[in-house]
């Protein structure tokens, strides 16, 4: 059993981390950049640890620095939340060499999944449904133009070592096609100095399906279900459901084993998430993430698990504490994201809280890490919270959501609460009509986006 885990990370995840290691009776390190001094998680863990100045790069990002925390301070394993170093598989090999436990997945799946390419062709190998698209990476327009044609207009170029967006690029025809390619390319050399692509069909109206799976790194792995995370702007998720309102129980079960049965084949340790575009009944991979995600609450919500906890439970060498069979869903929960920016350009907003006041009631979980007078730093990500609900149906939880936010205040600074009272009046979304297209259309209609 662990004595004591540091937590890589800042802001809300690494409070949520905190909280379940204190709930195990585990003791935690924060670590935290000069910005991040009254940080809540600062204040919150047992111990804390500065490790660098503002920028990302020189503290949270910092291998040599979290390394050096850990053995200052005795920590035995590292969580490492979502985003900086939660996917880095240097960072999980340098932690191995230095004896100190990661509490995820190891450096090799992680390596492998980070990978586009790498990770689609594993996944075609272990029977799960992905995309038609190029084999590998596209060498240039001429290669391009064959794949395409191949397998039909529209089509999406996509970075390799993509994420977040950037390094992708839908060509309607083939017109279109070399710009597209080139643009793709540029973006991700810039932004993740590989500028190798890939290419993929490009589906009209498909909705966003993530499927929840967790390892013991042993051979067997389960699902928890799906979320529907198919309300995005610029590829990035603003508003996640579970289950899919789209998605019927024979259905989740067939698609949840294909999951649950590909990473148990490959010994996959502790959280994963396997998304899919989902279009006309089908599934089709996209990608893999090698950590706990921003949206895991909804999960936990309609299961009743902790999947902070089993994360830790499976990285000391412990069994699962569910199995498949007692996994049963419970209701319907939904999160949105609450970010420090402003309406309707979504510009950060960092600044001063000069009021907060988290809602509650049955069913209300805020996970967020505000109190009055709290500054938010301008240097990272903007997302300042997360207001999750659970009902016994959608309807209900949909209307717990619009109670809840009423509640909810964060003075200040702006934030994006005015756009989900204004999303939760929307009759494609109290029936859960929308594919991945719908908010930035929506955006544009309402905002002139």
């Amino acid at each position: 059993m662990f004595d004591k885990i540091l937590i890589a990370n800042r802001g809300e995840i690494a409070l949520r981390v905190v909280r379940a290691a204190r709930e195990m009776g585990i003791k935690s390190v924060a670590v935290h950049s000069t910005a991040d001094t009254d940080a809540m998680h600062v204040r919150m863990a047992d111990e804390s640890i500065c490790i660098g100045p503002n920028p990302s790069s020189q503290s949270y990002l910092s291998i040599p620095a979290i390394i050096s925390a850990c053995e200052i301070t005795g920590a035995q394993a590292i969580h490492p939340g979502y985003g900086f170093l939660s996917e880095n598989a240097t960072f999980v090999q340098a932690l191995e060499d230095h004896g100190i436990i990661f509490i995820g997945p190891s450096a090799e799946h992680i390596r492998i999944m980070g990978d586009k390419i790498t990770a689609k062709d594993t996944m075609k190998k272990l029977g799960v449904p992905c995309v038609p698209g190029s084999d590998g990476g596209v060498a240039n327009v001429a290669e391009a133009k064959k794949v395409a044609k191949e397998i039909g207009y529209p089509v999406i170029i996509k970075a390799t070592a993509g994420g977040g967006g950037r390094g992708m690029k839908v060509a309607q025809n083939e017109d279109e096609l070399e710009v597209a390619f080139q643009t793709a390319r540029s973006e991700a050399k810039a932004a993740f100095g590989n500028d190798e692509c890939y290419m993929e069909k490009y589906l009209q109206r498909p909705r966003h399906i993530e499927v929840q799976v967790f390892g013991d790194g042993k051979g067997s792995a389960v699902h928890l279900g799906e979320r529907d995370c198919s309300l995005q702007r610029r590829h990035q998720k603003v508003f996640e459901e579970a289950p899919g309102p789209v998605i019927d129980p024979k259905t989740r079960a067939r698609i949840g084993k294909t999951c649950a049965d590909a990473v148990a084949k490959i010994g996959y340790s502790g959280a994963g998430t396997i998304e899919f575009l989902f279009e006309d009944g089908e599934f089709y991979f996209i990608e893999m993430n090698t950590r706990l995600q921003v949206e895991h609450p909804v999960t936990e919500g309609i299961f009743g698990v902790d999947l902070v906890r089993e994360q830790i439970r499976v990285a000391e060498g412990l069994p699962m504490s569910f199995g498949q069979d007692d996994l049963e869903v419970n209701g319907h929960a939904i999160e949105v994201r609450i970010n420090a920016e402003r309406l309707p350009n979504f510009s950060p907003c960092p600044g001063r809280i000069t009021q907060y006041h988290a809602p509650g009631g049955l069913g209300v979980r805020m996970d967020s890490a505000l109190y009055d007078g709290y500054s938010i730093p301008p240097y990272y990500d903007s997302l300042i919270g997360k207001l999750i609900v659970h009902g016994r149906d959608r309807p209900e939880a949909l209307a717990r959501l619009k109670r809840a936010l009423s509640e909810l205040i964060v003075d200040g600074v702006d934030t994006t609460i005015p756009l989900f009272h204004a999303l939760l009046e929307e009759e494609d979304i109290l029936t859960g009509n929308y594919s991945i297209h719908w908010l930035e259309k929506w955006l544009a209609r309402t905002f002139g986006q």
